[in-house]
């Protein structure tokens, strides 16, 4: 499969908020803190390599909660 458009990374972005708002409701302060990127214009860079940036982001953000704070059964 090639790069997927903002359109794909707009809903995988919309899915990984709902399972840290679902999942993990304590890291939502920080979903809200994360830095958005800016384009020329003062708004925010919506191109498909921004967004993908931001989403491995909410992944990092989960596996190091999990990492940190969930222990092993």
């Amino acid at each position: 499969m090639g790069s997927k458009t903002d359109i794909e990374w707009t809903q995988d972005i919309i899915r990984i908020i709902a399972k840290i708002r679902d999942e993990y409701p304590e890291l939502s302060k920080y979903v809200e803190d994360m830095p958005v990127s800016l384009n020329q214009n003062n708004a925010p860079d919506k191109s498909p390599n921004n967004m993908q940036e931001y989403y491995e982001s909410l992944e990092l953000l989960i596996k190091n909660y999990q990492e940190t704070h969930i222990s092993a059964v």
